[in-house]
């Protein structure tokens, strides 16, 4: 049996780390102004070239804040810890690793393999 009071505290903490991050990474990839009579043609395409590592790096945590919210919910309305596919127990160790799971291994390996 998971203890929820903890899951909440792990996707709590969680969701405040990647919150701040995405607040840090908004910055970040905001559009690159550059002057182009001071700035050479490579600094230029460094520039865009970091801009859109950070664009990349501020989709994927987007999206990790929307799969910890939706387990936020799952938690508050007792759907969380049963795998999606099968209806089983997920193990307690994987969900501690990772309280955003929605998957048991089984299933998570099988729909890795259909991908």
């Amino acid at each position: 049996m998971i203890d929820k009071t903890l899951i909440a505290s792990l996707i709590d903490d969680q969701l405040t780390s990647l919150g701040q991050h995405q607040h840090e990474l908004k910055e970040s990839a905001a559009a690159v102004q550059l002057d182009q009579s001071r700035v050479g043609r490579l600094s230029r395409m460094d520039a865009l070239q970091t801009q859109a590592m950070q664009v990349e790096t501020l989709r994927r945590v987007t999206r990790q804040i929307a799969q910890l919210q939706a387990a936020r919910h799952r938690l508050d309305t007792d759907d969380y810890g049963i795998c999606e596919d099968c209806g089983e127990d997920i193990a307690k160790a994987r969900i501690e690793m990772n309280p955003a799971v929605r998957l048991c291994v089984s299933c998570a390996e099988k729909a890795e393999r259909k991908s």
